[in-house]
């Protein structure tokens, strides 16, 4: 089986275990939002049985690595039955889907379902095995939901406002009670301009806002020079679009929410 990135990877195998050979393109600690295709990975998928993709735009490459493969096999949206939050791109008045809804854990049991229902379709023996990891898989993402709203609910509302180097964690802040603001023009994709950040620091100081986060997947070198700038606080990498490695602090799925959650309520009450 192959999927878009690590935390699809971390999903499918806590369901498929032992009876699914799962491979990741995007690797751990990197931005799928710039991903291009190898043509080692062209290769890969042209003799998979299964692809599995997070869908909602995410993967601006998909339609090209598809094509360029010619894949035939299923292509299965791990978001297939959640709605998604939307948002408008700057400069343009359409809506587009926020595709970070992995962010929220009641939908990472939605990309669960649906990978154990692919799974059943290309491996029908194995159903209900796949079924039975996906039910223990499902409690323990219960558990963790209720972790994280506990953790972040005793925390003061106007404390629970936090600024990111990346518009990620909308799901998050919308599931469990924390406003994110990331400004317009800071992204993962380009430096923003001086103008860009003199907005940032003006607003950071006119909002009173106490905690800055990073994530795995930026440069890390704007956040310290605003936190020089305004005195905030500012919080250790957090992880929004993949997974740390084996060794760091958000291995899995499960550890990344854990890890978010518990450095976002020490940011947050620190400052």
């Amino acid at each position: 089986m192959l999927v878009s990135f690590s935390i699809l990877e971390d999903i499918a195998r806590e369901v498929g275990g032992g009876d699914a050979v799962v491979t990741s393109l995007v690797g751990r600690n990197t931005n799928e939002h710039v991903f291009e295709p190898s043509p080692d990975q062209v290769r890969l998928l042209a003799h998979a049985q299964l692809f599995i993709v997070n869908g909602l735009g995410l993967e601006g490459w998909l339609t090209r690595l598809v094509a360029a493969a010619r894949y035939g096999g299923p292509v299965v949206i791990a978001t297939e039955g959640i709605t998604p939050i939307t948002t408008t791109e700057a400069g343009e008045a359409t809506l587009s889907p926020d595709p970070h809804a992995w962010q929220d854990v009641s939908n990472g049991i939605v990309y669960a379902r649906n990978i154990a229902r692919a799974l059943a379709g290309v491996d029908p023996a194995r159903a209900e095995v796949y079924q039975q990891r996906f039910g223990h898989y499902e409690a323990e993402l219960e558990a963790l939901d209720r972790h994280a709203r506990g953790e972040l609910g005793s925390i003061p509302a106007e404390k629970r406002r936090v600024i990111t180097t990346h518009d990620a964690f909308a799901y998050y802040g919308r599931a469990y009670g924390v406003m994110f603001m990331a400004p317009e023009g800071v992204n993962t994709e380009s430096e923003p301009s001086a103008k860009t950040v003199a907005a940032l620091i003006r607003q950071i100081r006119r909002e009173g806002i106490k905690a800055l986060f990073l994530e795995n997947i930026s440069d890390p070198r704007l956040m310290e020079e605003i936190a020089r700038e305004t005195g905030a606080g500012l919080g250790p990498p957090l992880y929004s679009d993949a997974l740390s490695g084996p060794d760091g602090p958000a291995p899995t799925y499960i550890r990344m929410i854990d890890y978010n959650t518990a450095a976002l309520k020490e940011g947050m009450l620190k400052n």
